[in-house]
């Protein structure tokens, strides 16, 4: 259903306010550049500290610029079912093509309310819903078994896994089937997620290196491994920058530096500290992008 580099898209800010012209530039850098699918209100997108009509607002957006050209699979993830549910229901009524809706943060749910969480918003929104498991940020950890539970209901369609455990693509493809679309979250290990079963990543880096990166998954499926690896090899040093500190702080910076917006970030995510800007900017040049 998905499949190659999707961004995770920053949301720019310009004097603490959402800044929509430099979101719709953005917008068709990417898709100019080659990115195969955009994800707006995620966790790089600062979904946390966006007021509800905001988000609403930067899916709107997000839909009408990408104008079907890409698919839009917006973050409508939230910690209260309902405000998940309300959040998924507006992505179908603005045009998404699908929901990213991650595990439920701090309330720390067992397997089975991960379960009911996720069924009630199936059953509310008629739109595709790729589960996000990311237990570095929301403790909880949504097991393969959980997730071939969830895979039975028709609109739940595939997983963005944040994980690390590179063994999790191969569990997931035998428990679940093939049908069921697999994303890294994690773009230090995609290569081997994608030689593991994966069909693509959603991604940090592509916020800056959109072509290198969409060029990366093609040649995978191309079957050209040794591009894969020189691209691999070429930006993993920009990957491990652009989480010296938390996201989106590094790739705000980042995307600064290539005047593609300001590196503004709402708190309590502070700036770049001036220690790691060089780190930064170090990698965008050794990844060719300065």
């Amino acid at each position: 259903m998905f499949q190659g580099s999707i961004v995770a898209l920053i949301t720019p800010f310009r004097d603490g306010a959402f800044d929509e012209a430099a979101y719709r530039a953005l917008i068709e850098w990417h898709i100019e550049q080659g990115t195969e699918g955009l994800v707006p209100c995620g966790t790089t997108g600062e979904s946390p500290t966006l007021s509800h009509d905001e988000h609403k607002r930067v899916v709107e957006v997000c839909v009408e610029t990408a104008a079907g050209r890409v698919p839009v699979i917006a973050g409508t993830g939230s910690n209260s079912t309902a405000e998940a549910v309300e959040l998924t229901v507006h992505a179908k009524q603005a045009g998404a093509d699908a929901a990213l809706v991650v595990t439920p943060y701090y309330n720390k749910p067992n397997q089975e309310g991960m379960v009911l969480h996720y069924r009630a918003i199936h059953d509310a929104a008629d739109l595709p819903i790729v589960i996000y498991n990311i237990p570095g940020r929301c403790v909880v950890d949504m097991t393969v078994e959980t997730m071939a539970r969830l895979a039975e209901l028709p609109n739940i369609v595939g997983v963005k896994d944040a994980t690390a455990d590179l063994t999790r693509p191969m569990r997931t493809r035998a428990a679940i089937g093939p049908d069921f679309c697999m994303l890294s979250g994690e773009d230090a290990t995609v290569v081997p997620f994608l030689a593991g079963g994966g069909d693509g990543c959603i991604s940090v880096t592509a916020n800056v290196a959109p072509a290198a990166c969409a060029e990366m998954h093609r040649a995978w499926r191309d079957g050209d491994v040794a591009t894969t690896s020189a691209l691999q090899d070429r930006l993993m040093p920009l990957h491990l920058a652009l989480f010296c500190e938390s996201n989106p702080v590094p790739v705000k910076y980042a995307a600064s530096q290539l005047g593609k917006c300001g590196p503004d970030a709402r708190l309590p995510l502070a700036p770049l500290s001036e220690a790691n800007k060089p780190v930064v900017a170090t990698a965008l040049r050794q990844a060719g992008l300065l």
